[in-house]
């Protein structure tokens, strides 16, 4: 197998190959070039949350998290002592970032945002206009922003996937991804953390240094899978990832339109991408639920149809379906969703 090589070292050509092949891959979508000493492997996209969550997390500092959002950085913050602010995803426009809500809770003391696109759990895609304008945000906010994009180019909807730090040049970015979702393997646990920072305002904060430091004293992702990566990147064809993305798009518009025949919840927003979406109880139609966790434990009881609770993720009274399923199973789902929540709508006097 060619390319193999820890992660860690960086000194001989075998050692290289793996973040070489990222950085030109990540390049592919930024007006400037990555090299492989911008790379930082880890154990899948959870180790990288972990790493930087770590380094960041400074005596009386404090970290911007989307609300909803992926619970991993609420537990991850928690067990590192450092303070969470949420600020809001807008349903109605799309599950943009509200921006003023941003700067009205940033303060000396925070350190960064964290931004999700494609989004887990909201299934949104951000247009370039409003990373343009997260990006100048973050800049007048001072922080850093760490760029989430696990499902990078699972956009299937009406804006392309565009990562953040095409915004390099604007404010430092830290992007976090793995091969896991885009190439669907994610028992191979490999992900990796890449510094977009033409400027070097990272390197001049020692920002690379605490990773780097960081990555030395944890584990590597498996050789063989480090080996196995240039090769992966440079022979994936189109078509795979174009068949993907079609079964995704089906599966979604599929997942709307029931959504939409179903009385009792609603979707605001069809979801672009990821393969998730998030959907909102009506619990003045439905009858005897004390919230969304009393409505996801009854539904698994009664159908056997199991959704995450929305307060899981910030979020009360909001469910959030994965549709990345097979189609027939994705119908009989919502035919069960649809029978519990008739079975359990309040009579209409």
């Amino acid at each position: 197998m060619e390319g193999v090589g820890g992660g860690k070292r960086r000194g001989d050509d075998g050692a290289e190959a793996t973040p070489r092949a990222i950085a030109e891959y990540l390049s592919r979508d930024l007006p400037y070039e990555l090299s492989a000493n911008d790379i930082y492997l880890t154990s899948g996209c959870v180790q990288a949350i972990e790493v930087m969550i770590s380094v960041l997390a400074q005596p009386g500092s404090n970290i911007l998290l989307p609300k909803p959002g992926f619970p991993l950085y609420e537990s991850r913050t928690t067990f590192s002592n450092l303070e969470v602010r949420h600020f809001d995803l807008i349903p109605e426009r799309g599950w943009e970032v509200d921006l003023e809500g941003v700067q009205a809770i940033a303060d000396e003391n925070t350190v960064a945002i964290v931004v999700i696109n494609p989004s887990n759990p909201c299934g949104s895609v951000y247009s370039y206009d409003h990373l343009a304008k997260i990006a100048e945000t973050a800049r007048k906010l001072g922080l850093l922003i760490i760029a989430d994009e696990v499902y990078d180019h699972l956009a299937f909807g009406n804006n392309p996937f565009i990562p953040i730090g095409v915004f390099g040049k604007t404010v430092p970015v830290i992007t976090l991804g793995s091969i896991s979702k885009r190439w669907l393997v994610p028992g191979w646990r490999l992900g990796w953390i890449a510094t977009c920072d033409p400027n070097g305002i990272l390197k001049e904060a020692k920002v690379n240094q605490s990773i780097e430091n960081y990555i030395n004293i944890s584990t590597d992702p498996a050789t063989f899978v480090q080996g196995a990566i240039p090769q992966i990147i440079a022979n994936t064809k189109e078509d795979y990832f174009n068949k993907i993305l079609d079964q995704l798009r089906n599966a979604a518009d599929l997942c709307y339109d029931k959504i939409k025949d179903i009385k009792g919840i609603t979707c605001p927003h069809k979801p672009e991408g990821s393969m998730f979406v998030m959907v909102k109880l009506d619990l003045s139609y439905l009858d005897g639920f004390h919230d969304d966790m009393d409505f996801c434990c009854r539904l698994a009881k009664e159908e056997s149809v199991i959704v995450l609770p929305g307060s899981a993720l910030g979020l009360k009274n909001w469910v959030r379906i994965t549709f990345a399923i097979d189609i027939p199973s994705l119908v009989d789902a919502f035919e069960r969703i649809k029978s519990f929540c008739q079975r359990h709508g309040k009579l209409e006097t």
